[in-house]
């Protein structure tokens, strides 16, 4: 946590509690648990794509969102369940947490991660994130955790006035993507500014890069 407060990816008392809280060697693939604290991501199951993201990537995307108590919150890519988990530290009891997975075996392993540390109460959904899950729509939040060619329409969509959006957007080439933040105020007008560089896993869907 000081190192991450140091490189300025950590500037919340409520995020540093949230990573604190949750064990993040329980959402590892078990052959990689030894380095859970390792700056940098790791393989999880799935179809060879998917990874939980390195620990300091989940301050440097929450915190933009301003995830706080009663915070409706829509996780496109559910992972291993640990930035689900994450979220629901932040957003409490009267918060809702909905992870859409698209990867049937990732699905699994979300959800069984989240249940078995307590989270029981994270929707894990098995589907195109990219289409968004507008069953519990409108959301305050949303996090797109893999890389797309622009912002899926049906997020945008799904995304509540005043609502903040963080996405990869851009290729898979060497310089990665940009991490934008989207904001749409309460009178429904967008602004977005990119945070950093980054690299992501292709999202796949219907407004991913390609189709499942």
């Amino acid at each position: 946590m000081e190192r991450y407060k140091r490189a300025g990816y950590l500037t919340t008392d409520a995020m540093a509690k949230a990573m604190l809280r949750v064990p993040r060697e329980e959402f590892m693939d078990p052959s990689s648990r030894e380095y859970a604290y390792y700056d940098q991501p790791f393989p999880i199951p799935g179809d060879g794509r998917q990874t939980i993201s390195a620990p300091y990537m989940y301050p440097a995307t929450y915190e933009p969102l301003k995830l706080r108590p009663g915070t409706r919150v829509l996780e496109v890519g559910a992972g291993s369940g640990y930035g689900a988990a994450l979220a629901k530290e932040l957003v409490g009891e009267q918060g809702l947490v909905v992870a859409v997975e698209i990867n049937p075996e990732t699905c699994e392993f979300a959800e069984e991660n989240l249940r078995r540390t307590g989270y029981k109460d994270v929707l894990v959904v098995l589907g195109d994130g990219s289409l968004g899950y507008p069953e519990r729509a409108p959301y305050d939040a949303i996090s797109v955790t893999a890389s797309t060619p622009k912002v899926p329409p049906p997020l945008m969509e799904q995304l509540a006035s005043p609502g903040r959006l963080v996405a990869p957007v851009g290729g898979e080439g060497f310089y990665g993507q940009d991490l934008l933040l989207v904001e749409r105020n309460e009178a429904g007008e967008l602004s977005e500014k990119s945070l950093m560089k980054v690299v992501y896993v292709p999202l796949l869907g219907e407004h991913g890069w390609r189709r499942r």
